[in-house]
């Protein structure tokens, strides 16, 4: 039996296809929002986590980053599995940073959700060709995972206390960030920054 978290905020959304999972013979799956995932993981030990990243953007990216990205090699860690979109090479860089094994296109079918959840619950990769597109639209990216965290939370309207507090970095830091963001971008402050990054599907 292999033991699935699925981690998604919208209530309904997440019910409806937890319930679809479970009728996999194959297949435990649990379900929980973003922010009742770290403890979820620690109490149901989970095979996969199946995460929707679409969620995430309101805690930085993404709050399993620690649970499931480090040391995804071992034998008590969750394997990441994400839910994206082509046209979000920012959540697919940031992932792949986290150390997720497998990455389903949303706009693909539910079959190739069960797939992939039974491909890295064997520790093996599975990325849908369709995000081909967008996982080279993030390696031509010029911002760091950190710095894509900090500008996902500016451009939901977080103030730099606010960034800091999520992330657990100095307001120093977080200026920072800022700032290296707004010169890699080519932006003329923080906010020409963030509609830039929110054009190319950064954040």
């Amino acid at each position: 039996m292999i033991r699935v978290l699925l981690v998604h905020d919208a209530c309904l959304v997440r019910s409806v296809l937890a319930e679809w999972l479970r009728r996999e013979p194959d297949l435990g799956v649990y379900d929980t929002t973003w922010r009742g995932a770290p403890g979820r993981v620690r109490s149901l030990r989970p095979d996969v986590c199946a995460v929707d990243l679409d969620c995430a953007d309101a805690h930085g990216v993404p709050p399993l980053a620690d649970v499931c990205g480090r040391g995804a090699g071992s034998l008590t860690s969750p394997r990441l599995l994400v839910l994206a979109h082509t046209n979000r090479p920012g959540q697919l860089k940031r992932a792949a940073e986290a150390g997720a094994l497998g990455y389903v296109d949303k706009e693909g079918s539910p079959e190739r959700l069960v797939s992939g959840i039974r491909r890295v619950a064997e520790g093996e990769r599975f990325v849908d060709d369709s995000l081909g597109f967008g996982f080279l639209k993030a390696a031509e990216m010029p911002l760091t995972r950190r710095e894509l965290s900090v500008l996902s939370l500016a451009a939901g309207g977080a103030s730099v206390a606010e960034i800091a507090g999520s992330l657990h970095l100095s307001h120093g830091t977080v200026r920072n960030y800022m700032s290296a963001i707004t010169r890699k971008t080519g932006a003329r402050n923080r906010i020409d920054a963030i509609r830039i990054s929110q054009g190319e599907g950064w954040v």
